[in-house]
């Protein structure tokens, strides 16, 4: 299921990263590749805050709608 659809504080692994080359290479930048550990800390009009590698990051609902947990 996408990123957008879980629940705050749940802990996930990505499973794989959908979309056009480039916008899987940003989000490869940012952390987000296959088997990484992602949670969802906040939800704020469809955005998200999410935790990976130790580290926060907010993405859009479309960046998100691209992770698969």
């Amino acid at each position: 299921m996408p990123l957008t659809m879980v629940n705050q504080d749940e802990h996930f692994l990505i499973k794989k990263i959908t979309g056009k080359e480039e916008v899987r290479r940003f989000l490869e930048n940012l952390g987000f590749v296959a088997g990484a550990e992602v949670s969802v800390v906040s939800k704020i009009c469809g955005n998200v805050i999410v935790q990976i590698k130790e580290s926060r990051v907010a993405i859009s609902k479309e960046m998100a709608q691209k992770i698969i947990v």
